[in-house]
């Protein structure tokens, strides 16, 4: 079974998500900042990263940056989850590491077509 991090401060989009991504077959973890996902990542890296942008204590930049550092870290697949929509925002976090981004509010069947286009569904 696939696994998937969480990582968002907001419990309203960790519950959709992990209701989406259960129906999808994966096994779901959450994180409410970058640095609680980079701690669980430390205990299990998961296939699939769901990234938030804005967070307190550690951003998803921040978050990416220090995952892809790690030993491992390269492997998960990051689907930066934001509401920040402008050119600039998605190439910094392509840059960073991202495969891919997915806009707030999603539905189902978005968030399925960008994992789909990471190879994770």
């Amino acid at each position: 079974m696939k696994s998937c991090l969480i990582v968002d401060d907001s419990r309203v989009i960790r519950k959709v998500s992990r209701h989406i991504l259960e129906t999808l077959g994966f096994q779901v973890e959450e994180a409410e900042n970058g640095q609680e996902g980079l701690d669980k990542c430390a205990e299990s890296m998961p296939d699939v990263v769901l990234l938030d942008w804005n967070m307190p204590v550690m951003t998803g930049i921040e978050f990416i940056t220090q995952l892809r550092q790690r030993e491992g870290g390269d492997k998960p697949k990051v689907v930066f989850c934001t509401t920040e929509n402008d050119v600039a925002h998605i190439r910094e976090a392509i840059n960073a590491g991202a495969d891919e981004y997915v806009m707030k509010p999603f539905d189902h069947e978005t968030l399925q077509i960008k994992l789909q286009l990471v190879g994770m569904a």
